[in-house]
Formats: structure tokens, sequence, C-alpha cells
């Protein structure tokens, strides 16, 4: 039974989780590996792929590992390495999905343009190469407030593609987020991408890391009835390296670790559970037409929803000034397209 969709969904699509280890605090060589992962993509016939949290210029484990004092040049020089929307890195990396054909959800550090303040974000590309938005994580975890700025309702929304359906993210203790899980149902999410680091390399999350990211993901594609897409980079000798090299040794991040799958609505492995070193496109098949037996058992943005018992609310007001209409009308970069069709709109 296919859903009542738009005649512009495509029911079916060969979807990817990156599991993968960016080029550690390098934009330049990670965009690189980006360009050629997503042209790798294109010649496998997969049509979206879903990168790890902080993908360029790679997550920042170092904040676990040492004293704030002595972190300062690190921050900095992290900074450096972030990337703006609006600069050559997002634009080379949308040529490139233009050219295979896929789009795309690329966790960055994200620089806001001309200034120095960032945000841990998760930006949307079309099969076309347009920019469809930038999701910028709501609240950073325990250090992270270090490196990141606050991110607000403005950005937590999902995005029409070309191909139909709609998809949004969160980036790792995001999903810890009950209203920000629900801020998607609420815009009839049909893929979602969970960005995540290798958490099961921290010292005390080794033996729980993974069950909590698996718990996590599968309560979303229940409860969003959503395909959920989970992408997780693993650490590397090249990010220790760098660790030792510039702030000295650490024994609270090791190698290895990374959780990437893909789960159907009803939480069924697709895909993965993939773990580990090994570099792989995490692959899996999403059939919208499954969706409607689905939404006879439970459906969060209709008929399980019951509004009059339950009411949500989400600010959406811009918070940023890249988030605000510009003197002349025009939104900003972050700032991006109209809301999304209904799940049921014809």
């Amino acid at each position: 039974m296919a859903p009542s969709h738009s005649d512009s969904l495509k029911l079916k699509l060969k979807v990817a989780a990156v599991h993968a280890a960016p080029v550690f605090m390098d934009k330049e060589a990670t965009t690189e590996k980006v360009v050629n992962l997503i042209e790798q993509a294109g010649k496998e016939g997969i049509e979206l792929l879903v990168f790890p949290e902080t993908f360029i210029p790679g997550y920042p484990y170092f904040i676990e590992c040492y004293p704030p004092l002595k972190q300062v040049a690190a921050l900095a020089q992290y900074a450096e390495e972030s990337v703006t929307v609006d600069g050559d890195e997002i634009k080379r990396i949308q040529g490139a999905c233009r050219s295979a054909g896929v789009t795309i959800n690329l966790g960055i550090s994200e620089r806001i343009s001309g200034g120095y303040t960032c945000f841990n974000s998760q930006v949307t590309i079309d099969n076309d190469g347009s920019l469809l938005g930038v999701h910028r994580k709501l609240q950073p975890t325990y250090s992270e407030r270090f490196v990141w700025g606050q991110g607000g309702g403005h950005t937590l929304r999902t995005w029409r593609t070309k191909a139909g359906y709609n998809l949004g993210g969160l980036a790792c203790w995001e999903h810890t987020m009950n209203g920000a899980r629900q801020a998607l149902i609420d815009e009839n999410q049909h893929i979602h991408a969970g960005a995540w680091p290798a958490l099961s390399t921290m010292a005390g999350f080794e033996a729980v890391a993974d069950a909590q990211i698996e718990g996590l993901m599968k309560a979303h594609a229940l409860t969003a009835q959503a395909w959920a897409i989970t992408a997780s980079n693993y650490v590397d000798e090249t990010c220790l390296e760098w660790m030792e090299k510039n702030l000295g040794p650490q024994e609270f991040v090791k190698l290895g670790g990374g959780w990437s799958s893909v789960l159907h609505p009803f939480c069924a492995f697709l895909a993965g559970p993939h773990t580990g070193a090994e570099e792989k496109l995490v692959t899996g098949e999403v059939d919208m037409s499954q969706l409607g037996q689905v939404k006879v058992w439970v459906d969060s943005a209709g008929h399980y929803r019951r509004p009059e018992v339950l009411q949500f609310k989400v600010n959406k007001e811009p918070l940023w000034d890249d988030e605000k209409p510009s003197p002349c009308g025009a939104e900003k970069t972050v700032a991006t397209r109209a809301a999304p069709l209904d799940v049921e709109e014809k």
C-alpha cells in the first residue's frame, strides 16, 4: 500500500551512512575526501548519503582530554579549520552532488561567515547541488560548549528534496531532546540523518555508547515513523597523533569506535550496524511504499497525535544575525526554503 504523497515522491531509494574518518583538522583534505565519497556513491547508485557529526574538520576529541586553559591554541586552530556555508569548501561539495546526482546530509563545524563563532551543524544539499538548509545543534554537550554556540528553532526542521521525501537530522545527544525530535515529527519527516562521533572510544563510555546510540536511533525511527540513517566516524591515528603533537599525551580517547546503520521505521536493520576502523558506505534501501502499513499502526503526525491532550510548541524565530531576513527582504544563508508539504498533501 503506497502512502498518499505527491506524485513526485520516489518510492525506492538507495541510501548509505558514511562510516569513515576525516583527515583530522584539515578542512581542505577532508573536503577532498567528501567529494571522493560522493563520487563513489554516485557510481554505486546511492541517492542519499549521510555523513558523521562535524566530519569537516573532524570531531574535536581533544576537548574531552585536556584542561581548558591548555586548549586555547587548539580551539583557535579548530575554528580556522571550520567552514562557512558560503565558502569554497561547500561550493565544491555542491558541485560534486550535482555531478554525481547524490543528495547529502553533511556534518560540519560551521564558522559564521565573517566572524569567529562556530556551530555544530548539518548541511543538506540536494542532488542538483542546491543548498536546502542548515541545522545548527541546539545544545552543545558538556565540553562542546568550549567550541560551539547554541543553535535555535529556526534551523530545527525538515527539507523537501527533489525526490519528494522530507529529510531532517540531529547530532549526537541532541537525540535525547524529545522536543527536538518531536519538532521533526511535526514536519512530517520521512528520513532522519543521525550524526555521531565515536563515543565508544571515550573513557567511561566503552561499554554503553553503542547501546545508547542504537536505543536513541531506534526510538526516533519508531516514534517518527521514519527511516533512520546513523553515520559515525571512527578515531584514527591522524586524530591521536595530532592531539599528542599539539597538546601532549592523553589516555581518554583511543582508536576505533563508531556505530553506523540504516533502520526501518519498525526498527529492523536494513544495513549494519557497522563498527570499527573499516571504512564503508553502509548501504540499504528505503521503500516508501511500506510507510502506509506503518502508519496504520501509529502516525505521530496524524491519528496518533492527540493534540487536544498533548500540546507542543517550537520557537522558530531566527536567533543569529545570518538567520534573519536581509534589509532587501531575501533570506540569508541558513534561513532557507519554505516549509515542506505535509505527508498527506496531494
